[in-house]
């Protein structure tokens, strides 16, 4: 069985990791196509955003792995998961929005996954925790840097000492997710919706944003807003400007152009 499937349409690839009978557990030869996959996406200039997800209805991801994490000793287990922080950080500065749609449970590595991508829509039966403690472990992916990040160091440590999990309603109270959960079978077609309404807006405009966001997550302010003024400055003199001020002007949708490769 193909453990990942891979679907575009138009301007938005739709990549879903495809193992339901272990509830889309992630081991570190999936996490790796995974990204890899990803990534091929945004490297196509047609692509301007990618939604993930998971097969089935029950879970997004339940994480790692367990049986490949019980069999290796602390040597591997730092190269696995040095390995799979560079490969979320490597999601999270795509040049494209990732989007994750998140259908069921998004538990450990999976809610690591959820947490370094732009955003999560979620369903209404979404789950999302990080259980490690329980296990005798800790998150390896990210998890115990990204989520202070999104809701604040003491609701984060709370959620990750007692391995509480989090319902839909109270994520987007929280603000993991910027958009009220969703029925099950509104998910997909949410995230992607959204994914085109994105795909919609100047290409270069949405790298820009999400670079400027990257770059000033952690960064002083003065850093940050040098960057933003930067980037800003070559949007004003680009000609994806003059086509989106002209349509705006002419009141027409805009044409905006596919962005190079690399770019």
């Amino acid at each position: 069985m193909t453990v990942l499937l891979r679907e575009t349409s138009g301007p938005v690839t739709t990549v879903t990791i495809n193992r339901p009978e272990v509830f889309n557990a992630l081991d570190a030869a999936l996490i790796g196509a995974l990204v890899t996959a990803v990534t091929e996406a945004a490297e196509d200039p047609g692509v301007r955003a990618v939604v993930l997800t998971g097969a089935g209805e029950k879970a997004f991801s339940a994480g790692a792995d367990l049986k490949e994490l019980a069999r290796m000793g602390p040597d591997r287990a730092r190269v696995m998961m040095t390995a799979g922080q560079r490969a979320l950080r490597t999601l999270e500065q795509l040049p494209v929005p990732v989007i994750a749609a998140v259908n069921g449970l998004a538990l450990g590595g999976g809610f690591e996954l959820v947490l370094a991508s732009t955003f999560p829509v979620l369903s209404t039966r979404a789950a999302l925790g990080l259980p490690e403690s329980g296990l005798g472990l800790i998150p390896g992916y990210g998890g115990t840097q990204r989520l202070p990040r999104a809701i604040g160091a003491r609701a984060a440590a709370h959620l990750m000492l007692t391995g509480t999990r989090l319902g839909a309603d109270r994520a987007y109270e929280l603000g993991l997710t910027p958009v009220p959960p969703v029925a099950p079978e509104q998910l997909l077609p949410t995230a992607v919706g959204i994914a085109e309404k994105i795909a919609a807006q100047g290409p270069h405009a949405v790298r820009s944003i999400l670079h400027a966001l990257d770059v000033g997550r952690d960064a002083p302010l003065e850093t940050g807003l040098a960057v933003e003024t930067g980037l800003a400055a070559l949007a004003v003199a680009g000609d994806e400007s003059t086509e989106g001020i002209g349509a705006f002007l002419e009141r027409r949708p805009a044409r905006f152009a596919d962005p190079a490769v690399g770019s």
